[in-house]
Formats: structure tokens, C-alpha cells, sequence
């Protein structure tokens, strides 16, 4: 089952489709279907939030659409919940 989803090849980022359990192996894909990933979830996700798609560096900017969505505000690790408490958006300034 696909359990998050990836706007572009080159983003950071993924949207999981369905609520994601931390310990499960999520699966997603590009929206082109281009790329698959396979993820090992290290902490819940709620439906329509962000897991980390690989190991970010605090300071680090964040991609997704494609495009430079934000800054890392501490290191994530892949499989991660990616909000609000550790990065920082750079789309209004």
C-alpha cells in the first residue's frame, strides 16, 4: 500500500496519504512514477504531514514542489515527522 507520495525527483520531502505508525516500512512514490521509496517510519505521521525522505542537516534548506520550502531548525533523520518543530518556512520572508 502507498502510504506517502513525492511532488517532484530532487525533494526532501513526502506527504503521507495515510496516517504513518512509527516502526512501520512506508512505501511512496514521485507523482510521475519515476522514483519509489521504501522508509522506515521513526516516528507517527498524520495523514497530510511531511516525512523526511533523508538525513537533513539542522541548518539546511528543505525541498519540496521542487522548490526551497524552508530551513531545518535541528537535524531530522530520515524516516521523520518533518513540521513545524523543526523547520522553519522560508515562503513569506
Amino acid at each position: 500500500m502507498l502510504g506517502f507520495l513525492v511532488h517532484k525527483d530532487g525533494d526532501d520531502v513526502g506527504v503521507a496519504v495515510v496516517d504513518l505508525k512509527k516502526g512501520e516500512t512506508a512505501r511512496g512514490r514521485t507523482l510521475e512514477g519515476n522514483t519509489e521509496y521504501e522508509i522506515q517510519v521513526q516516528q507517527d505521521i498524520p495523514l497530510g504531514h511531511k516525512i523526511a525522505l533523508r538525513d537533513i542537516e539542522q541548518g539546511e534548506k528543505v525541498k519540496e514542489y521542487g522548490e526551497i520550502i524552508g530551513v531545518a531548525t535541528k537535524k531530522i533523520m530520515k524516516g521523520e515527522h518533518v513540521h513545524v518543530h523543526n523547520i522553519r518556512t522560508l515562503r513569506w520572508g
